[in-house]
């Protein structure tokens, strides 16, 4: 077991008065997520969710003429967070702006989502969901899951149509917001259902068939199977975006994600990927951050007391670098 001792707030990493002041420098006046991995290639991918430019309202997202992308891609080199996470660059556009990486469709799709990023054998891959349309509070409807990749470091991302986790007309696919994890065989899939009410599932596949959506194998207490509806939760819900590293310090893994009943961000622990997993931990309350959500683990922040994670506030609009110090 892990303990939460106490949790702050080191830097407002997006924004207007951020440290990369990324209102001036890339066109980013609000956005949201930042998920977050170790790029493999000295640096560590940052990526957004629906993103505002000039024009922005100034309090959650929106309108969509201000300069709205879907999502946007940054890079930081950043190693000492104590001081806060600093953007290096973005992929951009001609203007400088960060420009959107991973496409967005036509007809009933309301914007692309990512969920998490890995890196492997030099590739870059993202879990994204293709948003229907968004509902009350913490509800939305999904056309399906995929995955994306990027063979040239995160500048142009491919959707095959082999990665991707079509929804049913009841909306109950459990794999439609998903968190990467591996280990030194699999690559793990953590998946919930569209929303933020639902239990976490759990998939694994061979590296090698990561966009092979019919290579994924689904845990159930009696094994491994192919038939993702017949995956049993790994932990109960209300499980939002969620987050899964290996902590090398505590021997642990981690799961952080938003708890919707609780308005807070919860910290699990687990010494194997399928559990048995700890009951939630508060880590960040609504009553301190309102609207607050996301809550994604910095990978280069997993071998001493401290932690590291991405929090977002719908209110702001925009991502704080937290720190949460734990303890056995």
């Amino acid at each position: 077991m892990v303990r939460v001792i106490e949790t702050s707030q080191v830097s407002v990493v997006t924004g207007a008065g951020s440290t990369s002041r990324t209102d001036e420098r890339f066109g980013i006046h609000g956005t949201d997520l930042g998920i977050v991995w170790d790029g493999g290639d000295g640096r560590l991918y940052v990526l957004f969710g629906d993103t505002y430019g000039r024009g922005w309202g100034g309090d959650g997202g929106g309108p969509p003429e201000a300069d709205w992308r879907c999502n946007v891609l940054a890079f930081s080199s950043t190693r000492e967070l104590s001081a806060g996470l600093e953007l290096d660059e973005v992929v951009a556009r001609e203007d400088g702006g960060a420009t959107q990486v991973i496409a967005s469709g036509r007809g009933r799709e309301a914007t692309v989502i990512p969920n998490a990023g890995i890196a492997v054998d030099g590739r870059q891959y993202v879990h994204y969901m293709s948003v229907r349309e968004w509902g009350p509070p913490g509800r939305w409807d999904t056309n399906y899951s995929g995955i994306a990749v990027s063979e040239d470091g995160g500048r142009s991302w491919h959707k095959p149509r082999s990665a991707r986790w079509k929804n049913r007309r009841r909306r109950d696919h459990p794999f439609q917001i998903g968190a990467f994890a591996r280990d030194s065989e699999y690559v793990y899939l953590y998946g919930t259902t569209n929303g933020r009410f639902d239990d976490a599932y759990l998939a694994r596949v061979s590296p090698a068939e990561l966009l092979n959506a019919r290579a994924y194998r689904y845990w159930t207490p009696d094994g491994w199977v192919s038939d993702e509806y017949a995956a049993a939760p790994v932990f109960t819900g209300p499980v939002g975006e969620l987050s899964v590293e290996y902590d090398v310090h505590f021997g642990r893994w981690l799961a952080m994600h938003l708890d919707e009943h609780r308005a807070a961000i919860v910290l699990r622990t687990a010494a194997r990927p399928e559990g048995p997993w700890s009951e939630g931990e508060v880590v960040v309350s609504g009553q301190d951050y309102p609207g607050l959500y996301g809550g994604y683990l910095h990978p280069w922040a997993l071998d001493g007391e401290d932690i590291y994670f991405l929090l977002s506030q719908w209110g702001p609009y925009n991502v704080y670098l937290m720190r949460a110090r734990l303890a056995p």
